[in-house]
């Protein structure tokens, strides 16, 4: 039961008969007749739970984009139905507006349309639908919560894909170069072409020499079947948030750009979600079926609030390649102490895999060294110079044990770790 603005303004207006009467016994035979009256409004309104209701919710949406959800609402009685309507969804589903009123006739249907713009990857849930149906004169309403769950499942943006077509270019560009540039042993055979004074001896084509009586060298191109293993860090140091952008989110921002560019190229890509355990895996998918699996399991993975155990990493890898392959973990570069377990295994991939660190930098931390307006931002900077001076040692800990960092703010990283692909595909290291 739920008591609307119009029965407080009906008993209110009881205090008129009081004040030109003078009499307070008036005011409780206003309250029965106001009450009475309540009570038979609500007898005459449809009772919520003889209502039959539909959900209709997307399959699937990418975080930022806008969807709306459909909710059928069948009257079967005998009298109209006079109602707010509450679509119970989760907050982070963003629903613009979840309450409605809603008039439904006599043996009936109407639809009521929630439109959603997701805040949140993941799973988004609406459990029930809250219906509080009035009588004719709107004074007490009856009201029930129906069970009706309904979800659809949030993807990553991938709002970097705008970056794509000009890195595939670059690709494309680098291929034609490298071609003629790359000579030698483990390299993919391209095509044959005359000798020129200072071509290296060892690629000297000596049967296509004797067959043209002059000397043809053979030109070759990068191998178009590397490995490319993704390992994602979902661990606490995930869940910070960056510019209003978990980590995590940021990090998944970057493996689908880089996996879109190395499967163009011709690399094998293989994904990895991991703290303690395997959050999520992609193996053996080429092409666009390889984003699409990695989105899909990208999508219901958030930080857990555990350390990462980063000593089980190098046995992943092997179990995603026994090849030598570009390893790029995606983690947090920044205290010493919290990089102590990937610093220390980072000496066993580094002695067979090219390994690249791509880690989310907090622009706010190099903004607050500039600001020594009062006593509070003095100390305030000399934090975050000390953090700054942390993260550089981090940063040459890693470079010295092989690897190396990709360090920029959220926006930035997907596409700075794209070009670091690009500059190891030019100087042969792929």
């Amino acid at each position: 039961m739920a008591v609307s603005g119009w029965f407080v303004a009906l008993v209110a207006f009881g205090i008129v008969p009081i004040v030109l009467t003078g009499e307070p016994g008036v005011l409780a035979l206003w309250l029965l007749f106001a009450i009475a009256l309540g009570l038979i409004d609500m007898a005459l309104a449809v009772s919520v739970r003889a209502l039959r209701f539909e959900r209709t919710a997307p399959d699937r949406v990418r975080l930022g984009e806008t969807t709306s959800t459909q909710l059928r609402i069948t009257n079967p009685s005998r009298r109209p139905l006079r109602a707010i309507v509450r679509d119970g969804w989760q907050p982070s589903a963003g629903a613009h507006s979840n309450r409605a009123r809603l008039s439904v006739p006599s043996r009936e249907r109407r639809e009521l349309t929630t439109v959603l713009t997701p805040v949140r990857r993941g799973t988004r849930e609406a459990a029930h639908v809250t219906v509080r149906s009035f009588g004719p004169l709107r004074l007490i309403a009856r009201q029930t919560t129906v069970n009706l769950p309904g979800s659809f499942t949030v993807l990553p943006p991938f709002n970097s894909r705008k970056h794509l077509p000009s890195r595939l270019a670059r690709l494309r560009e680098l291929d034609g170069a490298t071609s003629v540039m790359i000579r030698g042993q483990g390299t993919e055979f391209d095509s044959l072409r005359d000798y020129v004074r200072g071509d290296d001896v060892r690629s000297i084509d000596w049967r296509a020499t004797a067959r043209r009586s002059e000397l043809v060298v053979r030109t070759w191109r990068p191998e178009r079947d590397r490995r490319v293993v993704i390992v994602v860090d979902s661990g606490r140091t995930s869940a910070a948030r960056i510019e209003n952008e978990p980590r995590i989110d940021t990090a998944f921002e970057s493996a689908l750009l880089l996996a879109a560019l190395a499967s163009s190229a011709g690399d094998h890509v293989d994904f990895i979600i991991y703290d303690r355990r395997v959050r999520a895996r992609v193996q053996g998918a080429v092409g666009p079926d390889l984003l699409s699996k990695m989105v899909n399991s990208m999508a219901p993975v958030q930080p857990e609030l555990i350390e990462m155990d980063w000593n089980a990493v190098p046995k992943l890898v092997r179990q995603a390649t026994t090849q030598r392959a570009l390893v790029v973990l995606a983690t947090t570069a920044e205290s010493p102490g919290a990089s102590r377990g990937l610093l220390a295994m980072l000496p066993q991939l580094t002695a067979k895999h090219t390994v690249v660190v791509a880690s989310v930098s907090d622009p706010s931390i190099a903004d607050a060294t500039r600001d020594r307006s009062n006593r509070d931002a003095v100390y305030l900077a000399g934090a975050a110079e000390r953090a700054l001076l942390d993260q550089s040692r981090v940063v040459t800990a890693i470079n010295q044990f092989g690897a190396s960092v990709v360090a920029r703010r959220p926006s930035d990283l997907p596409l700075a770790l794209a070009d670091h692909y690009i500059a190891l595909k030019a100087a042969g290291k792929l």
